[in-house]
């Protein structure tokens, strides 16, 4: 709804009440729409306010309404109404005003920002665009360029930056509705046919048309296949050539078309199910709500190289005081400059000051005796972390929590050398840490769900997207990844290059294909996991390893000293640079190993690249669900999309395989396992085959079909 009072004796003040992001519902609109009308045919009002009640302005479209009939006045004509009103309207904005909020702002006469407000068209993240106006009316405030930038991408600004672009008229570091008030008072005889932005010629460049050329370049380029920042673009280049009107006709087309997409429908779904991980249970049945997280001040990182630096910074930035632990003088001594570094980067991209007193640095572990929290980030050796475990089991206080960012060893295992496994968990960061937005909670089998809620909770406040996953190899991420890996060497031997099998994952969307993938982060990190394994048997190519079959090629890759990008060469060549560049001698090399096995090249297709790489990751995705590793597809996909580049505009793995459809990845899945009856992960899965057998239901039901699998077990 929304409020109306007078104020100043001449100013409608008209309030939009709907917490927590006063979000344009039905009610909120029908609201505008009435005190508009109200205000403008009171004689005594000669000038309008709109504001939004406990200090934000509006957060755009209500997310509840996303899929339901359309009720209440529509958004445009109601713009319209504001903009062409006989009376000056002013927006004051506080907090945010975002989507829906600021193409409402814009409909405004004047705006009237906070010094801390938000502003942004964030609608391409959800696979749609600013279909009130927004692509029509931004570029006549801001000019093209700025508007292209803005749309496409989603970004907020500060208010700052709002008002270099045009897009607000004022600041205030006081209420921006107290200043609205005053400037609507000043500004209640002025003319108003200038401030009518959709009456205002759009501001083009020169030569406009190599400027949307470079853009749908550029675009086309970073959107990998997303369909929404192209309709951006286009929307856009009707507002630079097309009168208003016919701007907003092709606004409305274009809307049309994405509202009714698939993408649109992964986004956002991709959305809602962050929120739906924050709302995690354990397998006993204990939710979070039940356990009160407890307060953590003081943290601890043990090992600062690039993960325990990356965790040190991301704590630090959430206001937690951080000891951070590094044995090795010349590592220490690098971390620290590099911490400071990232800590004022940082800090200057978000216009603050840098955190640079929360942390403190030591030699020795006794340092922290006292910390409530402490992440052992050392590297991903089981024996060095279980003797750590030991030794902080003894050093910190017995009611500290103690957790290890292991990317696949066994939390249990850790749990085992503490004196008190119930406060042992899981944290699986992301490289770079203090960028990445996911973490892995892992929980062990005697860890307690107060520990679990309390570590979630620490996840969000460094801004982190937690998700709690079981205790397994590799977890939930790592263990989908190894099937996926495997399928790509495979597909080596039987006749791709990294280039064809790269090419393939590339045009469905990831940003890099798996081997591009294993060059940027080290062949000779693969080879040491695989060594951890009991997998890797040097000087041999023998095909099968512990009953199932194997491919040494990236061993043999690592025997040659080719780890990847950080010595020039591994399944590319990078000459002087990071450039991926396809590699004769690799292609020589594949072929003298077919011919050393006896294996004949044949063609594949860029179709069987993705079934057998991505059916058989969503496979081992179903396994996690069957197994209670994971509580919900949700989980899986949120894990995929923010951590390992799954395409946000295909939703997720577990998203994917609903919209390709239950039975058809089942089908391909059994003829694949028929080509190749050595590799057990081409076996559809027993909780997929249940979710076919029960008629495909869609996505958001799975969980009623894993509950009853799991009573079955």
């Amino acid at each position: 709804m929304a409020h109306y009072s007078r104020v100043s004796g001449t100013v409608g003040l008209i309030t939009l009440q709907n917490p927590p992001v006063n979000a344009l519902s039905a009610a909120v609109r029908q609201g505008i729409v009435d005190n508009v009308k109200r205000a403008l045919s009171d004689p005594e009002v000669k000038s309008v306010v709109i504001c939004g009640q406990n200090g934000v302005f509006c957060g755009g479209a209500d997310i509840k309404e996303f899929g339901t009939a359309m009720t209440g006045p529509p958004l445009v004509p109601m713009i319209h109404a504001i903009e062409a009103a006989n009376k000056p309207v002013v927006a004051a904005i506080e907090g945010v005003a975002l989507g829906g909020g600021l193409e409402l702002a814009l409909g405004c006469h004047y705006r009237i920002a906070h010094s801390k407000a938000k502003l942004g068209l964030p609608e391409v993240t959800l696979g749609l665009l600013p279909a009130a106006g927004g692509t029509q009316r931004l570029p006549r405030l801001t000019g093209l360029p700025a508007a292209l930038d803005l749309i496409t991408t989603g970004r907020h600004i500060t208010a700052a930056d709002a008002l270099k672009l045009s897009i607000v008229d004022q600041l205030t570091d006081h209420s921006a509705v107290d200043a609205a008030v005053k400037f609507a008072k000043s500004v209640a005889d002025q003319p108003l046919d200038t401030r009518r932005v959709s009456k205002q010629p759009c501001l083009c460049p020169p030569d406009v048309g190599a400027l949307f050329e470079a853009a749908m370049q550029k675009v086309r380029r970073s959107a990998r296949g997303a369909i929404a920042p192209v309709a951006c673009v286009q929307a856009l280049q009707a507002a630079a050539t097309l009168p208003y009107a016919l701007g907003m006709q092709r606004e409305k087309e274009l809307m049309a078309t994405l509202f009714t997409s698939g993408q649109a429908r992964a986004l956002q779904y991709s959305f809602f199910a962050q929120r739906v991980v924050a709302r995690w249970s354990m397998p006993s049945g204990t939710r979070w709500d039940s356990n009160k997280p407890r307060t953590i001040r003081k943290t601890g990182v043990i090992g600062l190289g690039t993960m325990g630096r990356g965790i040190a910074v991301s704590l630090a930035q959430a206001g937690l005081s951080v000891v951070a632990v590094e044995t090795h003088e010349k590592t220490l001594k690098e971390a620290k400059q590099a911490i400071s570094g990232m800590l004022e980067r940082g800090a200057k991209r978000r216009g603050v000051a840098p955190v640079l007193d929360l942390i403190t640095y030591s030699q020795n572990l006794q340092a922290v005796a006292n910390v409530d929290l402490v992440i052992e980030a050392v590297f991903e050796d089981v024996a060095l972390k279980e003797q750590i475990f030991q030794q902080l089991s003894s050093i910190c206080k017995p009611e500290a929590f103690l957790c290890s960012n292991t990317s696949s060893l066994d939390i249990d295992l850790l749990a085992s050398r503490s004196r008190h496994p119930e406060l042992v968990v899981g944290m699986h960061f992301f490289a770079p840490a203090h960028v990445m937005k996911l973490l892995e909670v892992v929980y062990g089998s005697r860890s307690s769900p107060e520990a679990v809620a309390t570590i979630m909770n620490v996840g969000k406040q460094m801004g982190k997207v937690s998700v709690a996953v079981g205790n397994c190899r590799g977890f939930v991420g790592n263990r989908m990844l190894k099937p996926y890996l495997e399928q790509g060497l495979f597909l080596l031997e039987e006749g791709a290059t990294p280039e064809l099998v790269d090419g393939a994952l590339e045009e469905f969307g990831f940003a890099m294909g798996l081997f591009r993938m294993s060059d940027l982060s080290g062949i000779d990190v693969g080879w040491k996991v695989r060594k951890g394994e009991g997998l890797v048997q040097p000087g041999t190519t023998v095909r099968v390893r512990q009953g199932r079959r194997y491919s040494p090629l990236a061993d043999l890759l690592y025997e040659q000293g080719r780890f990847g990008q950080k010595t020039g060469r591994g399944w590319y060549r990078y000459d002087n640079s990071r450039e991926a560049r396809p590699d004769p001698w690799l292609h020589s090399f594949l072929e003298g190993y077919r011919a050393q096995n006896g294996m004949a090249a044949r063609r594949i297709d860029p179709q069987e690249v993705l079934e057998r790489c991505l059916y058989t990751l969503i496979n081992e995705g179903f396994r996690i669900l069957e197994e209670g590793i994971a509580a919900g597809p949700e989980d899986v996909d949120v894990i995929y999309v923010l951590g390992y580049g799954w395409p946000k505009h295909r939703g997720g793995p577990m998203f994917y395989a609903s919209m390709v459809g239950l039975t058809k990845v089942v089908e391909r899945l059994e003829y694949y396992q028929g080509v190749h009856p050595d590799v057990p992960q081409l076996q559809p899965c027993r909780l997929l085959r249940r979710l076919v057998a029960a008629g495909s239901p869609p996505v958001h039901k799975w969980r009623d079909v894993i509950k009853k699998t799991h009573s079955h077990l």
